[in-house]
C-alpha cells in the first residue's frame, strides 16, 4: 500500500542556464505545458513556470508531493547580474546548450563559472542538455563529443528537442532525483537518530525541515 505524505509539498527550485536562443523557454514550456512554443520571444531576466508531481521514494511505498518552480534566465550578457542573484535558491540547475551552435556548447564552461561563485554549494546538481536534437541537418555538436565533455565536467548529459519534446521530461526528472536523494541523505546523515524512528517518521521529519533545506546549505557538500 502507498502512503502519500500529505502536511506538504516541498517546494524545488530548479534554475535553467544557457546562451540566449539555446530553447531555454520552450524546453521549460515543453515541461510544463507539453506543447512546443515555437514563436521565439528572448527572456528579459527571469521568468518561472511551475508543476506538481508525486515523487516515490526508491525502495520504499511512500510518495511525497513535489511543487516544481523552474526558473527561466536571460542568457544575454547584459542581464547576468540580475540572473546571478537567483542562482543560490536553485537547488539544481538544467545547463542547456544548442546542438546547432557552436558558441553556446563552448560557453559551457563560462556558465559554470557563474555556478561556482553564485550557486548555494560547490557541487550543485547539473544536467547538460543539448538540445534542438530534431535539427539533425544542422547538427555541429555531436553527442560524442558532449559525452566527452559531460564526463570531464563530472555531470550526466542528456539529448533533447523541445519541438518534439524529446528527453524533456526524462532530463528534469533526473535533475528531480538526484535533488531528492541529496535532501534525503542530508537530513539522514544530520537530522535523524539512528534506529529510532520509522521510514514515514523520517519522511515526515524531512518534509517539516523542507523549507531550511531549500534555502541553505541542506546538502552534504
Amino acid at each position: 500500500m502507498t502512503t502519500i505524505l500529505k502536511d506538504q509539498d516541498y517546494l524545488i527550485k530548479f534554475l535553467a542556464l544557457g546562451n540566449s536562443g539555446v530553447g531555454k523557454t520552450s524546453f521549460l514550456y515543453q515541461y510544463t505545458e507539453g506543447v512546443f512554443q515555437n514563436q521565439f520571444i528572448s527572456t528579459v531576466g527571469i521568468d518561472f513556470r511551475e508543476k506538481r508531481l508525486i515523487y516515490r521514494y526508491a525502495g520504499t511505498n511512500y510518495e511525497q508531493g513535489v511543487h516544481l518552480q523552474l526558473w527561466d534566465t536571460a542568457g544575454q550578457e547584459k542581464f547576468r547580474s540580475l540572473t546571478t542573484a537567483f542562482y543560490r535558491d536553485a537547488m539544481g540547475f538544467l545547463l542547456v546548450f544548442d546542438v546547432t551552435n557552436e558558441q553556446s556548447f563552448l560557453d559551457i564552461r563560462c556558465w559554470l563559472e557563474q555556478l561556482k561563485t553564485h550557486a548555494y554549494c560547490e557541487n550543485p546538481d547539473i544536467i547538460l542538455c543539448g538540445n534542438k536534437t530534431d535539427l539533425i541537418n544542422e547538427r555541429v555538436i555531436s553527442e560524442e563529443r558532449a559525452n566527452d565533455m559531460a564526463n570531464k565536467l563530472g555531470f550526466p548529459y542528456i539529448e533533447t528537442s523541445a519541438a518534439t519534446g524529446y528527453n524533456v521530461e526524462q532530463a528534469v526528472n533526473q535533475l528531480l532525483e538526484a535533488v531528492m536523494q541529496r535532501m534525503n541523505q542530508a537530513v539522514e546523515n544530520s537530522l535523524l537518530p539512528a534506529g529510532r524512528r520509522s521510514k514515514g517518521q523520517q519522511l515526515n521529519d524531512t518534509k517539516r525541515n523542507a523549507a531550511t533545506l531549500t534555502s541553505n546549505s541542506g546538502c552534504s557538500c
